[in-house]
């Protein structure tokens, strides 16, 4: 398998800036390990707008939206063309708003093709403008994905322009949904607002606490999201680094919650999806070097499960 690092160093969907240095943090944990990880791979470095920061925001319940989509399509474009080319994609991104990019960039290189979505997160990420208490669209990228506005659990009126680029967010790629909610599944879930609850409820949407897994097994877990994704021609890994403890591992990340995996767990889980043979595609977001709270212990811990998920990968 052919592997291509697709490095995008945009932090603008993040309410904490940061998270734009999260690959360098990674890339130096790998240099400090004397691992020549980086130097093994073809790369893409995907242009950013992180100037954008400076700029007065105008969209206070999307904010820097009209940026963020430019940053989603250029993400999408960066996937298609590595997908389309042959190659396995590892996307390591800043802030995880532009993970609507690269599903957008999987679903137009097989349009023909349905998508299965494992989302490793403390978070739910199921906002809209509408129903997003912070504007972060950090917290959007599954809501766009499933082309989902969720008015019925409205609090804001974002206003014309906003909801012109939501829009257009929500058709980068193809035009319509690049995921239906019976194809994504959870991990580690359990940090959400009653707005997303409501989608998961109404969707019926499968999740694991991370409690749940250990006291069913992650094998059993897998098996139960295997048996949910059996349609599935292809699966996503969207791995959030919020999703383990940050009491184990580090505050590294602009939103870290307690009680969530070890890295030997997520290791595990991604050891036991690759041999699902469907992994078309692995995401790694959120790593914010400015927050640790122990030098670069996050980035170290990204950095030893991305070098983990490349030797099962190379076992295919």
């Amino acid at each position: 398998m052919k592997i291509k690092i697709i490095k995008n160093r945009s932090d603008i969907g993040a309410g904490t800036r940061g998270s734009d240095m999260g690959i360098d943090a990674i890339e130096i944990a790998a240099i400090n390990q004397n691992n020549d990880f980086f130097h093994r791979f073809q790369y893409i470095d995907v242009k950013t707008h992180n100037e954008s920061i400076y700029h007065k925001n105008t969209n206070n319940f999307a904010k820097r939206i009209e940026h963020v989509k430019e940053q989603c399509q250029r993400v999408a474009d960066a996937v298609k063309e590595t997908i389309i080319s042959g190659d396995f994609p590892i996307v390591l991104s800043g802030d995880h708003s532009s993970a609507l990019g690269t599903m957008s960039g999987i679903k137009a290189a097989n349009p023909e093709k349905s998508i299965g979505v494992i989302w490793i997160d403390a978070h739910a990420d199921l906002h809209s403008p509408y129903t997003s208490p912070s504007g972060n669209i950090h917290g959007m990228p599954l809501a766009a994905a499933l082309n989902m506005d969720n008015i019925a659990a409205k609090i804001n009126d974002p206003g014309e322009i906003t909801t012109k680029y939501w829009n257009e967010l929500k058709n980068i790629g193809i035009s319509g949904s690049k995921i239906v909610a019976t194809n994504l599944v959870y991990f580690g879930l359990r940090d959400f607002e009653s707005a997303e609850k409501k989608i998961i409820d109404a969707q019926e949407i499968l999740f694991f606490e991370v409690p749940e897994t250990r006291e069913k097994g992650l094998k059993f877990c897998i098996q139960d999201t295997m048996t949910r994704l059996e349609n599935c021609d292809q699966i996503y890994i969207s791995f959030d680094v919020d999703s383990l403890d940050c009491d184990r591992v580090s505050y590294g990340t602009g939103t870290p919650v307690p009680v969530g995996f070890t890295s030997g767990e997520i290791n595990e889980l991604f050891e036991l999806f690759i041999l699902t043979k469907k992994v078309c595609c692995v995401e790694f977001t959120e790593v914010n070097p400015l927050l640790d709270n122990k030098g670069n212990k996050m980035a170290e811990t990204a950095f030893e499960i991305l070098d983990d998920l490349v030797k099962h990968l190379s076992l295919l």
